[in-house]
């Protein structure tokens, strides 16, 4: 089960819909060994495509070389869908190389750029994908992980 804090699943799911009609992909980081997504990571599709999503090699080196530095790992990788649904294309799961993740998609499909109306509601899923299987697992969103606290706060780095 993926548990993810409310700021951060709404900072995703604005992500994806601010780069509507683009698929939108990023990271959120957390402590190794931990399975708490806490650091939200926009990246940048270097495809800027509708329909692929490619992390830029050099960014994507940087963060790796700065989780290492933080004691972090990837906890979720997302990206968006824009024509269809939530769910692991081909190619996706051909390119999952973190069998830890949680591999999360949401898709724009009905809902592009709308963001903030009240009962508008998303299509997000997530997925563990190891050695080409794919299993969904149900998602926990929780106002804060810590009991009676406010929700964390999102960082933009």
């Amino acid at each position: 089960m993926l548990r993810i804090d409310r700021a951060t699943y709404d900072a995703i799911v604005a992500h994806a819909r601010e780069d509507h009609p683009d698929e939108a992909c990023g990271v959120v980081a957390g402590p190794e060994g931990s399975d708490r997504p806490e650091r939200f990571i926009p990246m940048l599709n270097a495809a800027r495509s509708p329909t692929f999503y490619e992390f830029d090699s050099a960014d994507l080196l940087k963060l790796y070389r700065e989780m290492d530095d933080r004691d972090e790992v990837p906890v979720v990788i997302y990206h968006s869908h824009t024509a269809t649904e939530a769910h692991p294309s081909r190619t996706d799961i051909s390119y999952a190389s973190e069998p830890e993740a949680h591999y999360v998609l949401v898709s724009t499909r009905e809902h592009g750029a709308r963001t903030g109306l009240a009962g508008d509601e998303v299509e997000f899923r997530s997925f563990r994908i190891v050695d080409g299987q794919v299993r969904e697992e149900d998602v926990d969103v929780v106002e804060s992980y810590l009991f009676g606290h406010s929700p964390t706060t999102v960082v933009y780095d």
